[in-house]
């Protein structure tokens, strides 16, 4: 994911037309798609709801007295320009791991911030830099936005196979991703992967159109989450499905 910030008309129309050849859609048959068996609100709904993990059991007060994900959050950085630097540094973050932390890049206040559970398995200094951030790339040319525009994070500060998310939830890790949004201050938000909805939600419980919105200190961010770039990798037909559901979000 690396290209200059200004797109010809032409390779506008050569994004677009990649990211729907991908999909396995070649021809147009209408300007809008038809549901034929349920209504759109309750598919998109089930979508969602598909790929949330399990509600977290509940935790032994052993475990509750675990030590918090990043410290106490007296010490979090409150400024935008010092998160990434502690993302880097900060010990309590993780345990470690054989592959490196990755920073996320982009500026504050973006038009669309992207957020990832975790880097790619093959990311070293630039987070989304194989497989799934081509795709993410192709997308975000057919909708019309610029590299400038996007702020691209994660809620894992590495690859972490086979992450307990439910512990990692009841750890804090959730309430650093919040933090970190209500830093970034972008638009609108854009979550990818299975399990980061329970994470960033303050209930676990909610269900996808429950949770249009992201509320942190007051301040509520326009969300939508979709399923796995993974996933959307190995089903080029569910991206029909993610890109009505983009233009219907941003209509």
């Amino acid at each position: 994911m690396d290209r200059s910030d200004t797109l010809s008309l032409a390779e506008q129309f050569a994004s677009v037309r990649d990211w729907w050849r991908d999909a396995g859609v070649d021809h147009v048959f209408a300007d809008a798609t038809t549901s034929w068996l349920r209504d759109p609100e309750e598919a998109a709904k089930q979508v969602i709801e598909a790929e949330a993990p399990l509600k977290p059991a509940k935790v032994s007060p052993a475990i509750a007295n675990r030590p918090r994900i990043g410290g106490d959050s007296q010490g979090w950085p409150q400024t935008f320009e010092s998160f990434a630097q502690w993302w880097q540094l900060e010990p309590a973050l993780d345990s470690g791991g054989p592959r490196p932390r990755v920073s996320p890049r982009g500026a504050a206040k973006a038009k669309l911030m992207v957020l990832v559970l975790e880097p790619e398995a093959t990311d070293k200094d630039i987070l989304l830099s194989g497989a799934q951030g081509q795709l993410l790339d192709r997308f975000l040319r057919a909708a019309g936005l610029a590299e400038s525009d996007i702020y691209l994070a994660s809620v894992l500060p590495r690859h972490t196979p086979h992450a307990d998310l439910a512990q990692l939830g009841n750890d804090g890790l959730g309430e650093i991703a919040r933090h970190h949004i209500g830093l970034a201050a972008p638009q609108r938000v854009l979550c990818f992967g299975r399990g980061v909805l329970p994470l960033i939600a303050h209930d676990p419980a909610q269900t996808g159109a429950a949770a249009a919105h992201i509320n942190h200190n007051g301040v509520s961010f326009p969300l939508l989450v979709e399923r796995s770039l993974d996933f959307l990798i190995a089903r080029p037909a569910a991206r029909a499905g993610f890109w009505q559901r983009w233009l219907d979000w941003t209509g």
